[in-house]
């Protein structure tokens, strides 16, 4: 069977799929991958196909930083919008079978497979079902809401995520010679999977019985890498030194990120090894070594704690690998799964990104590391992690030739 995977965003809106489509490969189906332009080594690098979507996630945020009004951010949201329609249409047509869709494009790849008689399953990295048990990523208020206010916080979550896209499906659907859509069916009926662990948020008991929670699709090793020899000196030269990344937050922030990490890392007296990510951090330092892109999987279990932005894969690695972590959320769903890991036991209370300076970050690193129920606790859970089989779910739904 031909399978077309449909996402877009940053790195960790990519590099899980391209776990679940490895698995897919391995099982005897062709996989292509839709996604950036600079994702494209990425996607071949795990033995994919890539077809380009258009458009360019780190220059959308630097946009927004830039623009000085409102209406300016629509511009750019807008733009950046239409260039998916037109991805998700171009990878359509270069034929498939099957699509599974992230959750920021879902309703274009739905749109374009109504137009071309192509099944569209969900594929989605956070919960984007609203439910009474929590607060949806991405809800403005994630204070102790109670039940009703849990789930009014996330249909207002899912309205806003669907406004974003509502103009350009109008004009995709235009383009594709389909009817407008009834506003009163809903676009989304098919089967949704979510890529996380149970033992992380279990599947709420509201949710409908098309909505399922697999497990996470980890990530791929390129073929045939190796780590630098460069970094496996650093490791071997000293105790287990703590990661810190902020991934694909804080564009155009090197400079000063990396002054106040080398701070911070002098004040909490440890090593580290710091992710460049899209900030461009750099280290500074005898016991502080810089690198860029690599498997988490390798790196984290070689480390004493991970400092991130708790984007949903960086998450899940830290609990896959079993260390404490220290979560400083940006935006978005940040927040919810800087939370979770607190509640989950694995992490002290989150550090927002606006409350970072070299004091805060240095003593909230010691803290993380003085605190031993903290890698306890993410032992255990990571036990349970590595028994599931988030990609193999998919896969048993989809069967081997085909929907079995």
């Amino acid at each position: 069977m031909r399978i077309l995977i449909i996402t877009a965003g940053s790195r960790g809106d990519v590099a899980p799929f391209t776990g679940l489509g490895r698995r897919l490969l391995d099982a005897g189906h062709q996989v292509a991958v839709a996604a950036h332009p600079s994702f494209a080594a990425l996607v071949g690098g795990c033995g994919l196909d890539h077809r380009p979507m258009p458009g360019d996630a780190q220059e959308l945020i630097r946009g927004w930083a830039r623009a000085a009004t409102r209406e300016e951010r629509r511009a750019l949201t807008r733009a950046y919008a239409d260039g998916l329609a037109d991805g998700v249409a171009q990878a359509m047509a270069g034929g498939t079978d099957l699509v599974l869709t992230a959750f920021g494009p879902a309703p274009l790849s739905r749109a374009a497979g109504e137009a071309f008689g192509v099944p569209v399953i969900g594929t989605y990295l956070v919960p984007q079902f609203a439910t009474r048990q929590f607060a949806l990523p991405g809800a403005q208020d994630t204070g102790e809401l109670g039940p009703e206010g849990n789930l009014a916080a996330g249909q207002e979550v899912l309205r806003r995520a669907e406004g974003l896209f509502a103009g350009a499906v109008t004009r995709l659907r235009a383009r594709l010679g389909l009817p407008a859509a009834p506003p009163s069916v809903p676009a989304d009926t098919g089967p949704v999977f979510h890529g996380f662990s149970p033992l992380a948020v279990p599947r709420p008991e509201d949710w409908p019985s098309r909505a399922e929670v697999t497990g996470y699709w980890w990530p791929p090793r390129p073929y045939g890498w190796q780590p630098p020899a460069e970094l496996t000196d650093f490791l071997q030269d000293g105790p287990p030194p703590v990661f810190i990344g902020f991934g694909s937050m804080a564009p155009g922030h090197g400079e000063r990120l990396s002054e106040l990490v080398t701070a911070a890392v002098k004040r909490a007296g440890v090593r580290a090894v710091v992710q460049a990510g899209w900030a461009g951090l750099d280290g500074c330092g005898p016991d502080t070594l810089a690198i860029g892109d690599l498997p988490h999987d390798w790196l984290f279990p070689r480390t004493a704690a991970v400092v991130h932005h708790a984007g949903a894969g960086t998450t899940g690695a830290g609990l896959r690998a079993g260390v404490p972590a220290l979560p400083v959320p940006v935006m978005a769903d940040q927040p919810f799964w800087a939370s979770r890991l607190h509640r989950l036991g694995v992490a002290p209370r989150p550090l927002p990104f606006q409350d970072l300076t070299a004091e805060t970050l240095g003593d909230a690193i010691t803290s993380c590391l003085a605190e031993p129920s903290y890698r306890h606790r993410a032992t255990e859970l990571a036990r349970g992690i590595a028994a599931e089989d988030g990609a193999g779910a998919v896969l048993a739904h989809i069967g081997p030739g085909g929907f079995g």
